[in-house]
């Protein structure tokens, strides 16, 4: 089984891709998204490609995923790396995007791209060493089932999330999917207690009311996508037509829910990775957990409650400086 990784990376500084911006932010909905913080560039990707080769060196193909601007330290010769533009994949007429959700909705159209692949936004690290196994197990994608409340707080998913689950809830049947699944998928004690008191709660409302996501890396079969284009065609559509992000869009957390309202993951153990929100300065909990090497994969996520973002950036780099100080070979 190969499996390959896929992440996409913008530099938000890029002079040309600014200018190619600027052309199309007039045309924005009211609900469109195009703030910095959804573009800035963390000078941190070096140890991504790091974490990769020492962490996971079994790694069957790297696509890297960009506009057009490539780092100038990457090592674009490297065997394993597949240069990916928008334009090598994401149909014409929803080009030129600046929104993450049209280029993670067509992934599936990247030539050569192995049916079982993981997906990484540029904030999420590997910092510790993994197996094929913490990925896919029996051909399936590893993941947690946890049912979940939807959040429609300020600055939160909760949009996409809701206009996920419209989908779900269109062609999966709540009763039906917990009786095929309910002790072999559903309900595991890897879960963790917290978790699996959510499900036994949430499972009697007459409809999935949303699922617990920890905003790390996804674990995908590319069958999923293209079972998913086929059914809701219209909808990834009308998603893909907007130039920046709107409210009215769905992103690839769509695949994932799908894949586990169908059964079709692996139980995974919770705690496998963790997210971490940069709002003040320091973020203690990140400092914490990193020195512990508590988790295999962290996202550190940019958020609009971001302070000191310089300072936060800098500290970052020392940290993972001092963790993975070599080159690796996808440096020049």
């Amino acid at each position: 089984m190969k499996i390959d990784f896929v992440i996409a990376w913008v530099n938000g500084n890029d002079p040309a891709w600014l200018r190619e911006k600027q052309k199309y932010i007039s045309q924005k909905k009211i609900n469109s998204d195009s703030r910095d913080i959804r573009f800035r560039d963390w000078e941190n990707l070096q140890f991504w490609f790091r974490g990769v080769e020492k962490y996971a060196p079994w790694v069957n193909k790297i696509y890297f995923v960009t506009w057009g601007h490539i780092p100038e330290w990457l090592n674009v010769s490297n065997e394993k790396l597949v240069i990916v533009k928008h334009s090598d994949f994401i149909p014409q007429n929803y080009l030129p995007t600046f929104n993450s959700h049209v280029i993670e909705l067509n992934l599936h159209r990247i030539k050569g791209l192995s049916e079982h692949f993981v997906y990484f936004n540029d904030d999420m690290f590997l910092i510790k060493p993994v197996n094929e196994s913490d990925f896919f197990r029996n051909g399936l994608p590893c993941d947690v089932f946890a049912l979940d409340a939807i959040f429609f707080g300020p600055d939160s998913a909760g949009f996409y999330n809701g206009n996920d689950m419209v989908l779900i809830n269109k062609n999966f049947d709540i009763r039906k999917q917990f009786k095929k699944f309910f002790y072999s998928k559903y309900l595991r004690m890897r879960y963790g207690l917290a978790n699996i008191y959510r499900t036994m709660v949430l499972k009697h409302w007459p409809w999935f009311s949303g699922f617990r996501y920890y905003h790390i890396h996804s674990n995908f079969l590319k069958s999923t996508f293209e079972e998913v284009w086929d059914k809701e065609f219209q909808t990834l559509d009308d998603t893909c037509k907007d130039r920046f992000r709107s409210t009215t869009n769905v992103n690839q957390w769509l695949f994932k829910y799908w894949q586990l309202a169908s059964g079709k993951f692996y139980p995974q153990k919770k705690g496998f990775g963790n997210v971490y929100h940069l709002n003040d300065y320091p973020c203690k909990e990140f400092l914490d957990d990193f020195k512990k090497n508590k988790y295999s994969v962290v996202c550190l996520n940019d958020v609009l409650k971001t302070h000191d973002w310089n300072k936060h950036k800098e500290k970052i780099i020392e940290l993972f400086s001092k963790k993975l100080p070599d080159k690796c070979t996808f440096e020049k």
